[in-house]
């Protein structure tokens, strides 16, 4: 079948193509900033368009940022009581974003805007950021927590807040950026699998739980050992150590895809769009059991749930086939779950062949 535009997604009430048009909007009008620093210090490094990142050029050093949040995901956490996993969904969607360029994480900072101050949450935020920072070897180095009463709202009668968060990462001496440029057709495509939902969704996600299970739908039990709650808030795994590993090895990836909104066919047809070629995915991780569990539960159609969720496919790599068992093996041992999950072809149409309650076949112009 060949997949929508993306501007019904139904019960989701999200227009993916309209949040991309405004995406594409904000930049034109940061890019006409860049002229600000040209040929000074800071000047931005034009790429590709649609890239995760932006370089900046500080004469013997590059830098790039990346600011993101981790949106309604904050929920299960008022809902759970549980805090201090969220800030591995904190680092994974800016940090990641980063390594998407071949860049190296190195520093973050963060906003945490509340309603009104709970100094034991706090805390538990604060010690998950810790936590997940090591795990991507940066360093917190900044924030600000902004009382801002009424103006933050959220689940229940605790602290209310909004988390996000700028990552800043160096490009090496000697090393390109990954773009996507190098990328040709019969590239392999490997995919590194999730631990779930990550920090997208979460719309559609809430929507089908209030509707089957109530307005306390967190303490319904997923299996037979977690709630819903438990299971939806399972923290993001972070892949930047994995992908900078990989490049220090000497792994040739010639395009990295931080799968988020918009999922597969989105994400990857940014990496790909700059060459005008396509790909064939016939081979990607299926979803957890949970996730199509809540696919069956909410009746969500294959098109729809590939357009919203990763569907168990948290990153993927591009590379040339004789590369990908090594890189594979590398993986295993840092603990990520890899496999070989397709191939770049020389048409722009990218193919998905879906594994939720569903299976079929996802054609994307």
């Amino acid at each position: 079948m060949v997949a929508s535009d993306g501007k019904d997604l139904g019960q989701s009430g999200l227009d993916i193509d309209l949040g991309n048009a405004c995406s594409r909007t904000a930049y034109g009008w940061a890019k006409r900033s860049f002229q600000n620093r040209w040929n000074k210090l800071g000047m931005p490094c034009l790429g590709q368009e649609g890239g995760f990142s932006n370089l900046m050029d500080y004469g013997d050093l590059r830098i790039a940022m990346s600011s993101d949040g981790i949106g309604t995901k904050v929920e299960l956490a008022e809902r759970t009581g549980i805090y201090d996993t969220l800030g591995f969904d904190l680092v994974a969607m800016t940090c990641d974003d980063l390594v998407a360029n071949g860049i190296e994480p190195v520093n973050l900072s963060n906003i945490l805007d509340v309603d009104r101050l709970d100094h034991r949450v706090v805390d538990l935020l604060m010690k998950g950021l810790h936590d997940a920072a090591k795990h991507a070897n940066i360093a917190v180095v900044g924030g600000e927590i902004a009382e801002l009463g009424d103006r933050i709202g959220g689940w229940g009668t605790g602290m209310h807040f909004n988390w996000c968060a700028t990552a800043v990462g160096v490009l090496p001496k000697g090393r390109e950026p990954i773009d996507g440029k190098a990328i040709q057709p019969g590239h392999a495509v490997v995919s590194l699998r999730s631990r779930g939902f990550r920090s997208n969704g979460f719309s559609l996600i809430r929507k089908i739980m209030q509707k089957q299970h109530g307005p306390q739908w967190h303490k319904a039990m997923a299996d037979e050992r977690r709630s819903w709650g438990e299971v939806l808030l399972s923290p993001s795994l972070v892949y930047s150590p994995l992908v900078v590993g990989l490049v220090r090895e000497g792994c040739p990836l010639h395009g990295v895809v931080h799968v988020t909104g918009g999922g597969l066919a989105d994400n990857l047809g940014r990496v790909l769009a700059g060459n005008g070629l396509g790909a064939h995915l016939d081979e990607i991780h299926e979803p957890q059991a949970f996730v199509r569990a809540l696919q069956t539960l909410g009746d969500v159609p294959e098109e729809q749930a590939y357009r919203l969720w990763n569907m168990g496919n948290g990153m993927l790599l591009v590379m040339p086939p004789t590369d990908v068992e090594a890189a594979c093996k590398f993986a295993a041992r840092k603990g990520y779950m890899a496999r070989p999950c397709g191939r770049i072809t020389d048409t722009r149409h990218i193919v998905i062949e879906t594994r939720g309650c569903h299976p079929t076949e996802l054609v994307y112009e």
